[in-house]
């Protein structure tokens, strides 16, 4: 049985006339395959019901919210089911409850764990096409769970894991990967595949086309996933194995932050297990710390520590630093008007030269590094965020992305 897990985000169904449109695409490939399809909610649906829950209570039930949010869903399914149907074809919607799909772990943030494959594949044999809510399943308790925004590229995934799918499709307002942000940069080139590690690296790291625990997902379980846009008809972008690429550049991307802080603390009296005692309370009260560096004084006694964050955690790391009797500091300083900038390549891994190529380009256009971070596949750096559009063009041309 050829099997092709497509997935429709939000925008992709955010009108009844889109929904027609989707449909149409689910019949092209019906002609071919048996087709699954797991659905967003309609755009804007999920926040509104998310600010409901917020006129309500502050405190909102995590599991109640997850009843709330997940409604969302069952509506585009049936709408979209229900066009499918209109235009002749056997079809019908499933709630995640109906199939089931198992997951665990807390309310917001669980993980798809099993999927009862039993109905489905009796309803595919059947010619149908089962129309199914993203981004939830439920748990142990018999109780709905969701699993976190952008979740229903994860629940898409998985289904193409345990169906032995050939392929999924993720259809969104894009129509694929680029090689850096085009609203940013206008020379900016569509990727025709990409790996798995670079993909990971990108979303990690800013760009927006898919949530990173999606991709890793399906990296661990080797899912060949396209990226393509429902509005046009153009070729997307592959994410596959390193192994499935010929490559001739160096850099596939460049990414950047949007929403990053930095975080000073001056004077910090230096001891073995300083760091530990500053970043142990961050971690507790899920605060993600990302670049780090630090300096040591001459006469070794201080030590002047840096590291950034997510902006909106800032507010909340500058009450527990200061509340912490564990570390003694002459100063605390933080700094919004940050981006991280950041190339991203298999390449680089047997190329020499590549991190003086990327710091000689930005001295080139007098953009002072402030931070820096490796990895085998990526360079990072931290540079004050007015000069984030001047560094991805020097960097775009550097690496000749725009060819």
């Amino acid at each position: 049985m050829k099997i092709i897990v497509l997935k429709f985000g939000g925008t992709s169904v955010g009108t009844t006339d889109r929904i027609k449109k989707v449909a149409k695409i689910i019949a092209k490939y019906k002609k071919k395959y048996h087709v699954i399809v797991l659905s967003s909610a309609m755009s804007g649906v999920t926040n509104n019901l998310i600010n409901l829950s917020k006129k309500i209570s502050k405190n909102f039930s995590d599991s109640e919210y997850d009843v709330l949010v997940s409604s969302g869903e069952q509506m585009s399914c049936a709408l979209i089911s229900g066009e499918l149907i209109n235009q002749g074809f056997n079809s019908r919607s499933w709630i995640s409850w109906q199939i089931p799909i198992n997951t665990e772990g807390k309310y917001k943030f669980s993980r798809i764990n099993k999927i009862n494959k039993s109905k489905i594949l009796s309803y595919l044999k059947q010619g149908g096409i089962p129309i199914i809510t993203g981004f939830q399943g439920i748990n142990n308790k018999n109780r709905i769970t969701t699993i976190g925004r952008g979740g229903t590229d994860a629940s898409a995934i998985m289904f193409a894991t345990f169906f032995n799918a050939e392929k999924c499709v993720i259809y969104t307002d894009v129509d694929g990967v680029y090689s850096t942000d085009p609203n940013k940069l206008k020379s900016a080139k569509k990727i025709k595949v990409i790996s798995y590690e670079e993909m990971l690296e990108m979303a990690s790291l800013g760009a927006k086309v898919m949530q990173p625990h999606s991709i890793q997902d399906a990296r661990l379980n080797r899912v060949d996933v396209e990226v393509r846009s429902s509005f046009t008809d153009n070729e997307g972008t592959l994410i596959t194995k390193k192994k499935n690429i010929i490559n001739s550049k160096i850099i596939t991307g460049i990414s950047n932050t949007t929403n990053d802080a930095k975080v000073t603390l001056l004077g910090v009296r230096d001891k073995p297990g300083i760091a530990a005692s500053i970043f142990k309370p961050l971690s507790e009260n899920s605060i993600n710390v990302d670049m780090v560096v630090q300096n040591i004084s001459a006469n070794g006694k201080e030590t002047d520590l840096t590291f950034t964050i997510k902006s909106e955690d800032l507010t909340k790391t500058k009450k527990i630093i200061l509340q912490n009797k564990k570390i003694n500091f002459r100063d605390l300083i933080f700094d919004k008007n940050v981006s991280k900038v950041s190339i991203i390549g298999v390449g680089m891994v047997t190329t020499p030269g590549v991190t003086y190529r990327m710091f000689q380009s930005l001295a080139k256009q007098k953009i002072n590094i402030q931070v820096i971070s490796t990895s085998e596949i990526k360079i990072s750096v931290l540079i004050n965020k007015k000069n984030v559009r001047k560094a991805i063009s020097a960097l775009h041309k550097e690496f000749k992305l725009n060819k």
